[in-house]
């Protein structure tokens, strides 16, 4: 398969998703505990990438299957089997390299981790495969937008510090036949908030991918959240996701993270607010969907360099 069709399958532009929430999770670990360990970043991100773009993949191949309308820009153009004119053998190949890259990644950093990552992470590519695939798929479902967000922007958060600082987060243990968890409750808590940017951010893309597919969605029995609240109050919890994602500056301060570098991060809230109002006034898949992965990146990428350049201040 050429590389530009293998880009298009996994929708190479869109692993920002997982790739943002991972670095966030990293320097964090740095920010927060002055920890980094090389090689299980490395296997981390094999195994998350790997699994990301294999869920996309499998997405755009259910689609394919499953489609009912076979006309109009989300089928011939969006979708790249049908773009590409790509055999479904291939298909289930890229799909069945990409799996096992993942779940290889994912063993070795078990081994190296613990008991507790393999749970994280075997709840994540169930969920991940879920999405996807199945009698009665997530991304079909009303609840989309609560699992992306929270597996994509809380759990990756939370793996990926995790990897680094090990106990001083959770531990889980087998003893004579018992599982004993212990949670370190206000790390857990402090990171879940630090993550609300990330998990609305990603709630968002999906949010905005199922209001520009609603009508297209209704004809092939894709039951999202648009489709059961109507597309004007599914524009305005698009735009109070964004806003409320701000709150969490509060817990940056509440870290000690300068204030100074707080203020770096508000600055984003005003080209956030004109990508809000210009997806509002023509949500389409072709011209403004790219808006929210845009304010995702943006809100996202400013606490990455905020949260770094505490950890370089506090050195």
């Amino acid at each position: 398969m050429a590389i530009q069709k293998f880009l298009k399958l996994v929708e190479i532009q869109t692993k920002a998703a997982s790739m943002i929430p991972f670095l966030l999770g990293t320097v964090y670990a740095l920010f927060r505990f002055q920890q980094f360990n090389a090689s299980h970043f490395g296997l981390m991100l094999v195994s998350l990438l790997s699994f990301d773009m294999a869920t996309t993949a499998i997405n755009n191949y259910y689609d394919y299957r499953k489609a009912v309308k076979k006309h109009g820009y989300g089928y011939e153009v969006h979708n790249a089997i049908v773009q590409y004119n790509i055999k479904p053998s291939a298909v289930v190949a890229v799909i069945a390299i990409l799996l096992t890259l993942a779940v290889g990644a994912g063993i070795l950093l078990f081994l190296k981790v613990g008991l507790l990552l393999l749970l994280l992470g075997g709840l994540s590519f169930a969920v991940g495969i879920l999405y996807s695939f199945g009698p009665i798929p997530i991304s079909r479902m009303p609840l989309g937008e609560i699992f992306s967000g929270l597996f994509m922007g809380f759990v990756i958060i939370f793996i990926s510090a995790y990897i680094h600082v090990g106990e001083r987060f959770a531990s889980l243990t087998l003893t004579g036949g018992t599982a004993v968890l212990q949670v370190q409750l206000v790390e857990v808590i402090l990171v879940f908030f630090v993550s609300i940017p990330a998990i609305l951010g990603i709630a968002n893309i999906m949010l905005a991918n199922n209001i520009c597919d609603m009508e297209d969605d209704i004809e092939n029995k894709r039951y999202t959240l648009p489709v059961y609240i109507g597309r004007p109050n599914a524009m305005i919890l698009f735009k109070m996701l964004y806003y409320a994602a701000y709150l969490d500056l509060i817990v940056l301060c509440a870290l000690r993270v300068h204030p100074v570098i707080v203020a770096f991060v508000l600055f984003t809230f005003l080209p956030v607010r004109k990508n809000i109002k210009r997806f509002a006034d023509q949500p389409t898949k072709q011209f403004t969907f790219g808006l929210s992965v845009q304010n995702f990146m943006l809100t996202n990428a400013a606490r990455i360099v905020a949260l770094g350049l505490a950890a370089i201040m506090m050195l």
